[in-house]
């Protein structure tokens, strides 16, 4: 129960930052027979960049022992303070839009891009020793059902909430490596 409550904290957050960005390629137009393909490429690299970061965090949380919930919380954190700053970002929909359209290389620095949170969240989880494979098919999963969701609303929305969803997602980071410390200074 508490891998599964681990799991959950870890990837809403992550929903919440993919939906932002979503939102922001629907306010700047995202066609909408490319949906489908942006949202396949936002999931295969939000699943892939989870896996490099397990395979770097899990041999250095078995190296580093009980200091590992400590740099997890501190990577989770310093993510969150990172989202935070990044929401301040104007005319983002726009430079994200315009990487859709510049062939595979663009598309694969799109999805470096938004998937760079996931790798410090793959070494945070190979810290903490979340299960593997429900990490990855959590995060595929959700990577792809809230990218369809935010473009079509980010369509109809303003850029305001993007930056709130963005804000929201750093916030709740924040949260968890908060909590993880509080947890194991008290345990």
């Amino acid at each position: 129960m508490a891998d599964a409550l681990k799991l959950i904290a870890v990837v809403v957050p992550l929903g919440l930052d993919t939906f932002g960005v979503a939102i922001a390629l629907g306010i700047a137009g995202l066609p909408a027979e490319h949906r489908t393909r942006v949202a396949l490429l936002f999931a295969a690299f939000e699943v892939m960049m989870p896996l490099v970061g397990v395979a770097l965090g899990a041999p250095l949380g078995h190296a580093i022992g009980g200091t590992a919930d400590y740099i997890a919380a501190a990577v989770l954190v310093a993510l969150g303070v990172y989202m935070l700053r990044e929401s301040d970002e104007h005319d983002e929909g726009d430079r994200l839009l315009s990487m859709t359209q510049r062939g595979v290389y663009g598309a694969a620095a799109l999805g470096v891009s938004i998937s760079l949170d996931e790798l410090a969240i793959g070494f945070s989880a190979g810290l903490l020793r979340l299960p593997l494979l429900p990490l990855v098919v959590a995060i595929g999963v959700q990577t792809f059902i809230v990218t369809q969701v935010g473009v079509r609303l980010g369509t109809r929305l303003g850029e305001r909430w993007r930056e709130s969803a963005e804000r929201v997602a750093g916030a709740a980071l924040i949260a968890l490596g908060v909590l993880l410390l509080a947890v194991r200074l008290t345990s």
